[in-house]
């Protein structure tokens, strides 16, 4: 069954069978959620976001759709319009959100020209282990509405919630036990069809999709007509937007690049964080003018699709191409399908998703990196704001390595037979650890020529550069002369203004140079990648 698809996967080898059978899988994991922020505009965001990244992102296997974590933007620039435009007619809010997403595509599109994904690197493990944790919370808890009755705001009860509970459990049972068996098809595809099959042949009494949706709504629609924002093209209009849009494009790149990141790490493989930013961008963009309110990757439905064995771009695409064919065609038998096994599935991607492991870092892991997991975990869960959370992750975890790092200055001490005293500098002089580095040096009882070593040191910045100028000052000031060794030609030419206080004696000339964007071309097969029209 195995075959080559060289126009989408680029010469992967492919099992056909798994990829559109996983895609189908992904397509029905895809409404619940769409339906969830605005119906028809989340189902078409859903269907432009999976297609176009499914054909050009950097990430074969990974699904993007219509997200929370976007959706919620939104909220804040309709609050903002309604108070600006009070009246305004929810068809010009609509127009506003289009613009918005249309211009945050447009700057993820510049991020990924720009080469910026490769500053997902910096984002530290214990920040991805808090990340992964907050949206399994996430996702887990996003579950519970459906165990509520519709409008009245209470639990369910007596024969309707053993059901519920019955029918989840069920495909849970089917989506762990399955794989055990056989793997010829996902389970999660066979536990949907298996739940939908009970409820629809014995006529259960039970929450559906349909339930789901307000009073008149239907999925049913025909294909995303294309629209030009209406809004006044004004810099008054642009100040309003552009906030949003950055912060649209913010987000979403985030949790995007650490999709990306993660589902590297489950297949084994390397995706390109450039060619992301521009797929995201280009679908977002594209979202915006055919009625759709954009959104990011999804780490669920992208653990659905790789869980269920898919690793190219077919999978993808399928599942995009069948949610149209459900909006278009299928609607009325989608419709129908239980939340009882979309419940049961979601729960256990919400239990895939969650690192365990990082419960058997405490102890073992230094406090400040389980501090940030805790803490990005918590934000992520509670607030749903990714990008505050992931960027705290990063200050804090930076803070600490800093602190830590500024400790580490030592200095090695002799007076050699002529005379001259040596300080032999061990550890980074950088802005933290300037004042210890300054402490090591007596300046007064110092002999009259002294020789600094850096042979083991390296000046990071322009606070080390400044403390190297106050320390030479001071011997010069002394009557004293100061010997720089070692230093790299960066921190030269930081100091040639310097010239007539220090004697630099370079006796080698180590060469330091910023890893930029790593091997750029990382195997033969992304080298050959015929949509690689960026060069990432």
């Amino acid at each position: 069954m195995k075959k080559y698809l060289n126009l989408f996967d680029f010469k992967q080898k492919v099992d056909y069978k798994t990829e559109i059978l996983s895609g189908l899988t992904v397509a029905l994991a895809l409404v619940p959620e769409a339906i969830a922020f605005a119906l028809m505009t989340g189902l078409y965001a859903a269907f432009i976001l999976c297609l176009v990244t499914s054909i050009l992102g950097g990430r074969p296997g990974m699904i993007s759709g219509a997200t929370g974590a976007v959706a919620v933007i939104f909220v804040g620039l309709i609050l903002e319009l309604k108070r600006n435009f009070p009246g305004i007619e929810p068809e010009t809010i609509l127009n506003y959100v289009f613009a918005t997403v249309v211009i945050a595509g447009t700057l993820q599109i510049l991020a990924g020209v720009l080469r910026l994904g490769k500053f997902i690197r910096l984002v530290p493990h214990p920040v991805m282990f808090g990340f992964v944790n907050g949206l399994a919370i996430i996702i887990f808890m996003a579950q519970f509405p459906n165990f509520y009755q519709k409008g009245t705001g209470s639990l369910l009860s007596g024969t309707p919630m053993f059901v519920m509970l019955g029918l989840t459990l069920l495909t849970m049972l089917i989506i762990w036990g399955f794989p055990k068996l056989t793997k010829a098809i996902p389970s999660s595809l066979l536990a949907i069809v298996v739940v939908s099959a009970i409820v629809i042949g014995f006529g259960v009494d039970t929450l559906t999709v349909a339930d789901t949706m307000g009073e008149g709504e239907s999925i049913k629609g025909g294909f995303p007509p294309l629209s030009i924002p209406q809004i006044p093209f004004t810099l008054e209009t642009f100040k309003i937007i552009f906030p949003y849009a950055a912060i649209v494009a913010g987000v979403g790149l985030i949790e995007s690049l650490l999709t990306l990141n993660i589902i590297d790490e489950i297949t084994e493989t390397r995706g390109s964080g450039n060619k992301e930013c521009v797929a995201q961008g280009t679908a977002n963009i594209l979202s915006g003018f055919l009625s759709g309110m954009g959104g990011c990757a999804m780490i669920g439905q992208s653990l659905i699709n790789t869980s269920s064995g898919a690793r190219a771009r077919l999978s993808g695409i399928t599942a995009a191409v069948m949610l149209l064919v459900f909006i278009m065609f299928g609607s009325s038998l989608i419709e129908q399908l239980p939340m009882a096994a979309l419940v049961g599935l979601m729960f256990m991607v919400a239990i895939g998703t969650f690192e365990w492991a990082s419960f058997k870092t405490f102890g073992k892991m230094p406090k400040s990196d389980v501090v940030v997991m805790v803490l990005v975990t918590l934000i992520t869960a509670v607030t749903h704001n990714l990008a505050v959370a992931v960027l705290l992750g990063v200050i804090i975890s930076a803070l600490a390595y800093s602190w830590e790092n500024a400790k580490r200055i030592r200095a090695r001490k002799y007076i050699d037979d002529k005379g001259v005293k040596h300080y032999e500098i061990y550890g980074p002089l950088f802005f933290g650890s300037t004042t210890l580095f300054a402490e090591k040096f007596d300046v007064q009882n110092d002999p009259d020529e002294v020789i600094i070593d850096f042979k083991e040191s390296r000046v990071a910045d322009m606070s080390g550069i400044e403390a190297l100028n106050k320390l030479t000052d001071r011997y010069k000031k002394a009557g004293k002369k100061v010997h720089l060794r070692h230093l790299s030609k960066d921190c030269i030419q930081l100091l040639e203004n310097a010239d007539d206080i220090i004697d630099v004696n370079v006796l080698e000339d180590p060469t330091y140079k910023v890893v930029v964007d790593g091997i750029k071309k990382r195997n033969t097969s992304e080298s050959k990648d015929p949509w690689n029209i960026w060069g990432f």
